[in-house]
């Protein structure tokens, strides 16, 4: 399946093996935008420069959930409100075309990087079997972080992603559309006429950034799981998040089944 956002730029495909050996960036620093999806086109394609896209079993588009676990206080979600410089999150992502699912611990640390280590995750998305969470203990503890006694399912995000790679390698970028966050039975969608668009690299401005910048776009301070939370629990304050998220996140609704099965 490939998205028309993907198709106009005409990129060429290339395989996960790839991908990783040109541009496997575990340990980057993240900026995300907001762009209509009109003109993201526009701003990506460059004249005589092919951008690579992750193209798997015919694919160069793909189905994510990830389910969040926090502790009942939620305090990896108020580590990440606070701006400590030493935070977590932990989730279960699943690859919805294929079933796979993966334990991911993301930290942030000094100098604004992010690093992500991850294990196979046996069982349902909203379950911490024995391994992974001894994988959560011990990354924390090599961190120097404690680990919580206790985790919980906290929210759940859904979206479609497709990943570009630039010829020289230095950055890799994600395309995110149709996001829904869900949490106690209700959910918050993004608009349609939106693409989050993540910039991952190692150093400095991209010259994908560098383009944004001259259409007048900047970066957005904006967390999927955050943002969700903001929106679906009352009592939560975020204000961080509040511009980017009044910008692209639709109204809430009721749903009718339980978010974490």
């Amino acid at each position: 399946m490939s998205t028309g956002l993907v198709r106009e730029l005409s990129p060429t495909p290339v395989s996960l093996e790839e991908l990783n050996v040109r541009a496997r960036l575990v340990t980057r620093v993240c900026r995300k935008y907001l762009v209509p999806a009109q003109v993201l086109s526009g701003i990506l394609a460059v004249p005589g420069e092919r951008l690579g896209v992750l193209t798997i079993g015919g694919r160069d588009s793909f189905r994510y959930s990830s389910t969040y676990f926090d502790t009942p206080e939620l305090g990896s979600f108020r580590a990440h409100r606070q701006g400590r410089r030493r935070r977590y999150k932990a989730r279960v992502r699943t690859y919805v075309d294929t079933g796979t699912r993966l334990f991911e611990v993301k930290l942030k640390g000094n100098r604004g990087l992010t690093d992500k280590v991850r294990i196979g995750h046996e069982g349902p998305s909203h379950v911490l079997p024995r391994a992974s969470r001894a994988f959560l203990d011990s990354t924390l503890e090599g961190y120097g972080l404690v680990a919580p006694p206790v985790l919980a399912p906290s929210a759940v995000t859904d979206y479609r992603r497709s990943t570009l790679v630039s010829p020289s390698g230095t950055e890799r970028l994600t395309l995110d559309t149709e996001l829904v966050g869900r949490r106690d039975g209700r959910e918050v969608r993004m608009r349609p006429d939106l693409v989050l668009l993540e910039v991952k690299t190692r150093g400095g401005f991209t010259p994908t950034e560098r383009r944004l910048h001259a259409h007048g776009f900047r970066e957005v301070t904006f967390s999927k799981y955050a943002a969700t939370l903001v929106s679906l629990v009352p009592q939560l304050s975020g204000n961080r998040w509040i511009r980017a998220s009044s910008a692209c996140l639709e109204r809430s609704v009721l749903r009718a089944r339980p978010c974490f099965t």
